[in-house]
Formats: structure tokens, C-alpha cells, sequence
């Protein structure tokens, strides 16, 4: 896999500009990279997918319905109304020929059953992470460990979220000393760009040898 660059660098892209969707993959396309975007219900995963993608992302997401509303928790997320029940799909093209094909999942426990086949072929996770709802995200983590996907986390900031240091989000999350752990605001391409080349150089540090 190619190093990856800064989201200042050129030819990183930052989503669809001027209404346009470049449907073809560019021709410096060297690495095709299938990413996992996860994370609790409400996080932000569609809004990541859809700020950063260069094509018009796929959504699979219904209306919360009166019988959802009795098993998804709203806390802390009480004006969504809709929720994605099998994948979002987009595509981001790096500096270097990295090509990612991000793969938004479900973060309900009743979508479980979709894991091994969404999961399947892809190289790690970026896994959000609302400091306002931590514990939601134990499930996914552990969801993520158990395919044994290398991962980051990027903890995506709401206007009431409280501050935190890092230790003490390591801590509650129990991550692992080598887990990248960036913030991030999913509506901001840049910043979402940022946490995905987060868990890029992490999936590059680990594929190369100890000799280089």
C-alpha cells in the first residue's frame, strides 16, 4: 500500500465538487482500500461517508418507526429520524493511488447478523466515537475485535460534548497503546479525511516490515 498524504496534499480528494459525481476510478488508481466505517447508532457515520465522498454515496437508511424507537436508544440523539439498516456505501481517492470504498454498517445490535458479510475483504475500521455516549460504543468495539480488523477511532464532536483527555478516553475505551485515536467533525471533509488517513498510516505501520 502506498504512503498516505496530508488532506492538504494534492490530488486527495474532498468529496463531490461543483454537484458533480466523477463515477470512474482516476487513472493513478494503484490500491483499492475497503474501510469499515463504524460505530454506534447516531454517530455520525452517514454524515462522515457523505462529506467525504466523491461519488454519490448509496444510503440504505428508513424512518425510525414507533417499534425502533422501542430498541434504539435516542439519547443524546433525540431530532434523528431515520437509520441505516444494511450499509452506506462511497468512495475517496488519496494522493498515491489510494483508493478507499467506505463501507458504513448498522451500529444496532439487531443488525449483527450483516457483520461477517460486510466486514468481509476489508483491510480496518475507522470506528466513531460520541463522548457524550461512550458506553454505546463498547458493542462495536468489541464487534471490531472479534473480526480481528485493525482500527482507529475517531471521536466525533458534538456542540455538547464534554471534554475529556485522551487518557481518560483511552482508558474508558480500553484501546490498546497503538490504536490511533483522533477528533474529528464528520460534517467537515478535511477533518473526516483526516481520520481516515489516520487509520491508513496506522494499516500502512503494521503491513511494513520491522527491517525498514
Amino acid at each position: 500500500m502506498a504512503s498516505a498524504p496530508s488532506s492538504s496534499s494534492p490530488g486527495t480528494s474532498t468529496g463531490p465538487r461543483d454537484g458533480t459525481d466523477d463515477l470512474h476510478l482516476p487513472d493513478s488508481a494503484r490500491d483499492l482500500v475497503k474501510i469499515l466505517v463504524a460505530g454506534p447508532f447516531g454517530v455520525g457515520k452517514t454524515t462522515l461517508i457523505d462529506s467525504v465522498s466523491e461519488i454519490r454515496p448509496l444510503h440504505t437508511e428508513e424512518h425510525l418507526s414507533e417499534a425502533s424507537v422501542q430498541v434504539d436508544d435516542l439519547a443524546g440523539v433525540r431530532d434523528k429520524t431515520t437509520t441505516t439498516v444494511a450499509i452506506d456505501f462511497g468512495r475517496v481517492s488519496l494522493a498515491g493511488g489510494v483508493v478507499l470504498y467506505l463501507f458504513g454498517t448498522p451500529g444496532q445490535e439487531r443488525f449483527r447478523s450483516l457483520w461477517a458479510d460486510i466486514a468481509y475483504g476489508a483491510l480496518g475500521a475507522l470506528v466513531l466515537v460520541d463522548t457524550r455516549r461512550i458506553d454505546d460504543s463498547f458493542d462495536v468495539l468489541g464487534l471490531v475485535e472479534e473480526t480481528g480488523l485493525p482500527y482507529a477511532v475517531a471521536l466525533n464532536t458534538f456542540p455538547d460534548s464534554r471534554s475529556y483527555t485522551e487518557d481518560q478516553l483511552r482508558r474508558s475505551l480500553d484501546l490498546d497503546p497503538g490504536t490511533p485515536m483522533v477528533s474529528c467533525d464528520a460534517r467537515d471533509a478535511n477533518s473526516s479525511i483526516d481520520s481516515l488517513l489516520a487509520l491508513v498510516q496506522h494499516l500502512i505501520a503494521r503491513d511494513r516490515p520491522e527491517t525498514w
